[in-house]
């Protein structure tokens, strides 16, 4: 990838001010790449997050969006395009990273309407109209990557809105590959499994569910945000140009 700061690419990632999408923004800063982000209501923690790009010699822009209310994306699309002008006098983006998401852990049995509609508006209506809004702004030979989960392979008992959800976007992703080609667009999925955020309310960071966890998992221990972040950077580089239309799972071998 480029350094030169007026070739360099230009990745838009949704909810980056903390966990996955943090690591995705430092690891392509550190490749090169410039980065608009975005984040739903942690305006500090995004500034420190464009700080710490601005500090690797990159540009950054944070702007505010919530993935579950598609009425505001004709707004935040006609955003991105003000911003590429403004910031970079460019009318086109490379790279689109839908990662913004929320859990909702409950039984099947006792999952809500509105827990269920809230998990389809973020992850899966979410992923497609964001997507096709800013598909005029993602320059030919772009890529896309989409963030699910490693639940739609698995199965835990307590995630099957959100996971449901998850096996949609999957698909959808071989969808956006088959009709995007054209357009020399790749579209990939990366799915993680159990990673230590603050996710889910942070389940994760606790000791006793990470050993059980680690246990499962053929190479011993739970995931951390960098594993993910190097991955979707590693997707986003010149030498995966041939890869589209794929699920890649980055569990660490759990439940293999």
């Amino acid at each position: 990838m480029s350094t030169d700061e007026h070739e360099s690419p230009i990745a838009v990632i949704t909810g980056a001010s903390r966990g996955l999408g943090k690591s995705m923004a430092l690891h392509l800063a550190e490749r090169g790449v410039d980065v608009i982000f975005t984040y739903r209501s942690a305006a500090k923690e995004a500034r420190d997050v464009a700080a710490q790009i601005e500090a690797k010699g990159r540009r950054a822009v944070a702007l505010p969006l919530d993935v579950g209310k598609s009425a505001g994306f004709a707004a935040f699309g006609d955003t991105v395009k003000a911003e590429l002008a403004r910031t970079w006098s460019r009318e086109r983006f490379d790279f689109l990273v839908n990662n913004a998401g929320s859990g909702a852990h409950a039984p099947f049995a006792e999952t809500t309407e509105a827990q269920l509609v809230e998990q389809f508006e973020i992850h899966l209506k979410g992923t497609f109209l964001l997507s096709q809004r800013l598909l005029p702004l993602i320059a030919d030979g772009g890529r896309i990557v989409n963030v699910t989960t490693g639940l739609t392979r698995y199965t835990y008992p307590g995630q099957s809105a959100y996971a449901a959800m998850k096996a949609g976007v999957d698909v959808l992703t071989r969808y956006m590959a088959a009709e995007l080609g054209s357009r020399r667009i790749a579209v990939n999925a990366v799915a993680p499994g159990g990673i230590e955020t603050d996710f889910g309310g942070g389940a994760l960071r606790d000791r006793a569910l990470q050993e059980i966890v680690a246990s499962q998992t053929a190479l011993g221990r739970i995931g951390v945000p960098d594993d993910i972040g190097g991955v979707v950077a590693m997707l986003l580089a010149p030498e995966s140009r041939w890869i589209t239309g794929q699920r890649i799972e980055v569990t660490g071998g759990y439940s293999l």
